[in-house]
């Protein structure tokens, strides 16, 4: 087996002044930094939890990861099966739940990709390939929890 490594920094920027004094004394904000990359990515925890809804939150980044990761191996599974994708857009959707004591998990996540093939022909090995791509996932085969995916395509 070969592993991949990856590494980042979060850097706390919430500090208002008293640290953590208690639950409300402090902002959630963050900063994401991965060596090498040219941008970084602001984050904050969930609206829902005194974060900045102007913010990436984890949840947010977490389904991103689901959403592109399946992207990338599906653009990946049709090239080598020769499906033409021109377009894929992906409305992805999860639903985390609250347990009593403030954890929580997510318990559902739904692909939504719309995607736009050369050809009618394309069209069936479009859908199949989508089962594929699931089970080659890296995020998705690190989930305690299936993906589903609705999805829709069409030809030029």
């Amino acid at each position: 087996m070969k592993n991949h490594h990856y590494k980042l920094t979060i850097e706390w920027t919430g500090n208002k002044g008293s640290g953590t004094f208690d639950y409300r004394s402090y902002s959630r904000n963050h900063t994401i930094k991965i060596p090498s990359k040219s941008a970084e990515i602001l984050g904050s925890s969930d609206s829902s939890f005194r974060g900045d809804a102007t913010r990436y939150n984890p949840e947010e980044l977490f389904l991103s990861s689901v959403s592109s990761c399946h992207m990338l191996w599906y653009l990946h599974l049709c090239s080598d099966n020769k499906v033409i994708v021109h377009q894929y857009e992906d409305h992805a959707e999860g639903i985390m739940e609250e347990a009593p004591d403030g954890s929580g998990r997510f318990k559902q996540i739904i692909l939504h990709p719309q995607i736009v093939v050369t050809e009618a022909s394309m069209i069936e090995k479009a859908i199949e390939l989508h089962h594929k791509a699931n089970k080659l996932c890296f995020i998705a085969n690190s989930l305690n929890l299936e993906v589903e995916h609705r999805v829709k395509v069409v030809a030029l």
